[in-house]
């Protein structure tokens, strides 16, 4: 089972950047996409273009911002795209998904930059890993097989991007955002890449700057984690570094088909 994540940037740039045809080539059963960054009503023709691809969104109610979208060949079991905090929940971050026996949460974490970049959102994006974390555990706890995966907005380690002494005081890159990164790794939640992949040198966003993802000057801050009854089922994981389309590169997992059952 092919699952894949992509902060596309906009689903309608992404659409005319390559989105059908990668999912052509690439063949994913199930993908996570963040920051689509439009309402349903603004769509249309996308979602359209689409098909047959079962789609549901989770849009913010901020025009224009976040929002994430699972694209699947079969329809999930069930959808919810509350984490039962009404701020949190208007952005349209997260989605919590069931396939047979999988429980997939797409999510996008808040950035911690302010409107200045000042760091100021990084208390509203570490309360909003806090209670995902939260709205999860009951599953893990019962032994349930869940894939966490998205646009985490944060490296794990120094090794995660290219220039951590010039970045500690980035939000991405603060201790306090790495120690709720670790904390989920301390319950158990495996970081799936790093899993198959320990060395340096691999990144999944970079920025716009001229030359910047030529040069491999990124981050790793999009993630698929994986709960311990999960861990088993897990074959690869990956970063689609070649693919265009986005300041973020594709990630995700293969899992063995008989986790659904």
């Amino acid at each position: 089972m092919r699952v894949r994540s992509w902060n596309i940037n906009g689903l309608r740039a992404a659409m005319k950047k390559g989105l059908p045809e990668w999912l052509a080539s690439t063949r994913p059963d199930l993908v996570g996409l963040q920051e689509v960054r439009a309402q349903a009503d603004q769509i249309t023709d996308e979602l359209a273009a689409l098909a047959p691809w079962s789609v549901h969104l989770s849009c913010a109610e901020r025009k224009g911002y976040s929002g994430t979208a699972l694209v699947s060949r079969a329809a999930p079991d069930a959808v919810t795209t509350s984490i039962g905090d009404d701020a949190m929940d208007a952005e349209g971050r997260v989605q919590l998904a069931r396939f047979g026996r999988l429980h997939v949460v797409n999510v996008y974490v808040p950035n911690g930059n302010g409107r200045e970049r000042d760091n100021s959102r990084v208390p509203f994006k570490l309360s909003f890993q806090r209670r995902l974390f939260d709205v999860l555990a009951p599953l893990v706890k019962r032994g349930e097989r869940v894939l966490v995966m998205g646009d985490i907005n944060t490296a794990p380690q120094a090794i995660d991007l290219a220039r951590p002494k010039e970045n500690a005081k980035t939000s991405g890159f603060l201790p306090e955002e790495r120690d709720e990164v670790a904390r989920w790794l301390a319950a158990g939640w495996v970081d799936t890449f790093r899993a198959f992949e320990p060395g340096p040198g691999h990144y999944s966003w970079w920025s716009a700057r001229f030359g910047v993802r030529e040069k491999n000057i990124g981050w790793r801050i999009d993630l698929a984690l994986a709960s311990p009854a999960l861990v088993p089922f897990v074959r690869a994981a990956v970063i689609e570094r070649e693919v265009r389309g986005s300041d973020h590169a594709p990630i995700g997992v293969d899992l063995d088909d008989a986790v659904l059952r």
